[in-house]
């Protein structure tokens, strides 16, 4: 918005100069054309043996009709007090073509004699319309720098023409500038909108990164602070408490590490360092080093290479292990999980659970939809992790097993290979 507001003020200005700009200069056109013609008008002026001002010579060659040429004296019939400024009109024309009131001639050779200088004034005629007034003193021949004029010549000049030019004008400049500030205005609005853009969404990522820290955080601190005070009244075995202790502490660590991985991701902070990788030993070590507590793990596997971050797709095949391992199975039984990895560049993990549930299916990446009752953010980090590379994971009910096992959740990650 400063772009569209320094724009305004920029072509505002420009418009109201070249406006001022336009009438200085009909107004001095007028005046230099006027100034002419009495300058011609004073040299034909002529005093008698006496001092008297002969203005015959003047009537007889350029007439005072039209343009219409007054002549005014400060002093009645050459003589009078010049302080006063009182003046008397000696030449006026008959039948002028353009009539003043007569005070307008006077206060115009007024202007002029006192400022000892040309004078020229915007006025109307008797009938309104518009003339400019042109006036300027004269001298007694052989006048010392310091006396008084001893008079003023009075014309003037229709300025209807160039007034009527000078408002085209003025409408023509406004309405650019109108037009100029409105696309300055729109071109400004969208420039500030994709400044400001990015802007909101860093403050967006940040305020949905605490939200999921106050989410995730919210539970295992009520039990860490429910176990500290049971540990401190002494209702349960100070090792267990301690063991405990350990295992939220751990799963605290885990979850704010995973916030921290989703809040990179979805910023576009976290560096992908893409390179040929052995996808299949790579889950194969991830399964090596998660710990199944009692559950069946079972893996096949092909020879596959695909270009990759590594430690951002151990951290999505963890995450989808972890929750095969977490929810794929009955209450109070094992978990069968089998994980598979073809020469395509996915991989495959299947479970023997309950299966999806069919009111979360369509919105089973998004945090805090898992269905299950955590918070899904595992499943939400996998997701982010395919599609930073250009994959895909998608979520779908698993075969029936051999023996009529319930075929559970099918969960697969596809990345690109290196062909």
């Amino acid at each position: 918005m400063l772009f569209a507001l320094t724009s305004a003020v920029g072509l505002i200005t420009m418009a109201v100069l070249a406006v001022h700009s336009d009438g200085t200069r009909w107004r001095e056109q007028l005046d230099q054309s006027m100034n002419g013609d009495i300058s011609w008008a004073i040299g034909l002026l002529e005093t008698d043996s006496e001092g008297r001002l002969v203005t015959g010579v003047l009537v007889d060659t350029m007439g005072t009709s039209c343009p219409p040429l007054s002549v005014l004296l400060t002093r009645p019939g050459g003589s009078g007090d010049k302080e006063e400024g009182d003046l008397r009109v000696a030449v006026a024309p008959r039948k002028p073509c353009l009539t003043v009131a007569s005070g307008v001639v006077q206060d115009a050779a007024k202007a002029a004699v006192r400022a000892g200088d040309a004078r020229a004034f915007d006025r109307r005629t008797t009938k309104g319309e518009p003339v400019r007034v042109f006036a300027m003193p004269f001298y007694p021949p052989d006048a010392a720098a310091d006396e008084h004029a001893e008079g003023a010549l009075v014309t003037m000049a229709d300025s209807s023409g160039q007034r009527a030019d000078h408002r085209r004008l003025t409408w023509m400049v406004t309405g650019g500038c109108a037009v100029l500030v409105l696309l300055s205005a729109g071109v400004g609005h969208v420039l500030s909108g994709r400044a400001i853009r990015p802007a909101l969404t860093v403050l967006g990522q940040q305020e949905a990164f605490l939200a999921d820290v106050a989410h995730d955080l919210r539970t295992p601190v009520a039990s860490l602070r429910t176990l500290s005070e049971t540990g401190l009244r002494g209702e349960a075995d100070r090792a267990e408490v301690l063991r405990r202790t350990l295992r939220l502490a751990e799963g605290m660590g885990s979850l704010v590490d995973g916030l921290l991985t989703r809040a990179r991701l979805m910023s576009g902070t976290a560096a992908i360092t893409r390179q040929p990788l052995r996808l299949d030993q790579l889950v194969e070590a991830v399964v090596e080093d998660t710990e199944t507590e009692g559950h069946r793990v079972e893996v096949r596997v092909e020879e596959t290479v695909v270009v990759a971050d590594p430690g951002l797709v151990r951290r999505a095949v963890g995450n989808l292990l972890g929750n095969a391992l977490a929810h794929g199975h009955a209450p109070g039984e094992p978990a069968d999980v089998r994980v598979s990895v073809t020469k395509d560049g996915a991989v495959t993990v299947d479970d023997a659970g309950p299966g999806l549930p069919p009111e979360v299916a369509g919105a089973l990446f998004e945090r805090f939809r898992s269905g299950s009752g955590s918070t899904g953010l595992g499943l939400s980090i996998a997701s982010w992790v395919a599609h930073a590379h250009g994959g895909s994971l998608t979520a779908e009910s698993g075969e029936r097993r051999e023996g009529g096992e319930g075929g559970g959740a099918r969960f697969v990650l596809r990345l690109p290979t290196g062909d």
